[in-house]
């Protein structure tokens, strides 16, 4: 169970752009401070690479039109797109008392529970972080910690055309196949499936009857961080 009593709050944004996204994740964990409320960012970007910390060249096999981003979280390459639903959880891991596999762990197993609501049997995998149906990859994590809060998140695909990912080896795994809930059977809108995946990650984070507070569609600016 969390254990303090500020809000969640959590805000759906829309498509955006991915750099400027990622500077306001890095802004918000600079400026916060140890009252400042927790938050989950849902959100989708227009078609690009992302390359992970431990990312090699090599992985990236022939990217063309799409631009390509060296960023700080972990992993290797993965791509990201309209139609895929980012989930981005900023929260101070030290205050809720929670390890980093405890996240990852609560994000792989809010995606096998949104999959069972569908019919759709999905699991993780102990050698690879992410979620996986029948060897098919659905939902990518990769995160970045400082000063004991969480960035950047998951990646769970919805309705994304996959042609890019053929352009890498995703997650640095050669012939690694990537699938989406709409071609498993499952919904095909991110503004139907984030509500449906919300409360499967609180229950995940041991956020039962934490106050959630829905949040304004754009992006937070640093100064309004400290208040709420």
């Amino acid at each position: 169970m969390r254990n303090n009593d500020s809000p969640v709050v959590v805000r759906f944004l829309g498509r955006q752009d991915y750099v400027p996204l990622w500077h306001a994740m890095q802004n918000f964990t600079d400026a916060r401070d140890e009252i400042t409320p927790d938050e989950i960012w849902f959100t989708e970007h227009p078609p690009v690479f992302t390359m992970g910390l431990n990312a090699s060249q090599e992985h990236l096999l022939a990217p063309g039109e799409i631009p390509v981003v060296q960023i700080d979280r972990g992993g290797q390459v993965t791509f990201h797109g309209p139609g895929q639903l980012m989930v981005y959880p900023l929260l101070d891991l030290r205050r809720v008392g929670m390890g980093v596999r405890t996240l990852v762990t609560a994000l792989e197993q809010s995606v096998v529970d949104l999959a069972a609501d569908a019919d759709i049997a999905a699991a993780s995998r102990a050698d690879a972080p992410g979620v996986y149906v029948h060897g098919d990859k659905l939902a990518s994590i990769g995160l970045r910690i400082r000063r004991g809060c969480s960035f950047h998140g998951m990646a769970l695909n919805v309705d994304i055309d996959l042609e890019p990912f053929s352009r890498i080896n995703p997650c640095g795994y050669a012939e690694l196949k990537m699938t989406d809930l709409k071609r498993l059977g499952g919904a095909s809108r991110l503004d139907t499936v984030w509500p449906q995946l919300l409360p499967h990650f609180l229950h995940h984070l041991g956020f039962e009857g934490t106050q959630v507070v829905t949040g304004d569609d754009e992006l937070p600016v640093a100064a309004d961080l400290r208040t709420g």
